[in-house]
């Protein structure tokens, strides 16, 4: 058996950017079904919004997004969640956090930490906080 655990993102009308900016920043697949797309418009102004939608890298990468309807309340929250990216590889943390920072306010410089060679945290345009670090090995003695 196999259990993955994928980020599932909330936004309000966002949601098609937002994955569309992941999907450049870790390639691989792309699906945004829309309101209309499943049958389940409420509102029309909204029928084009994400009713689901998944960017699934070649990497291992996944992200899930949809678009919170005007009928549902809605509050992001300023620290809601981190998404972490890890990788065991800096040059790959570093390739994906040049690409991710792009329109992104920096929380943290990818730098060296205590706890990793390279260690970041920014806040890309959709308001989503991001983590990416080089994850190493963890010996508890």
């Amino acid at each position: 058996m196999t259990v993955i655990t994928t980020p599932h993102l909330n936004f309000r009308g966002d949601a098609r950017a937002a994955l569309e900016f992941y999907h450049s920043v870790f390639g691989g697949q792309l699906i945004a079904m829309t309101n209309e797309d499943t049958y389940s418009v409420e509102i029309p102004e909204e029928a084009h919004q994400i009713k689901f939608g998944q960017v699934i890298g070649e990497s291992g990468f996944q992200v899930m997004a949809y678009d919170v309807p005007s009928s549902v309340d809605y509050e992001q929250g300023e620290k809601s969640l981190f998404v972490s990216v890890r990788s065991d590889s800096a040059e790959e943390i570093t390739e994906l956090w040049r690409r991710l920072a792009q329109g992104s306010t920096i929380v943290a410089d990818l730098a060296p930490s205590q706890f990793s060679p390279a260690y970041g945290m920014l806040k890309d345009a959709f308001g989503v906080v991001w983590v990416l670090d080089v994850a190493v090995a963890y010996d508890p003695s």
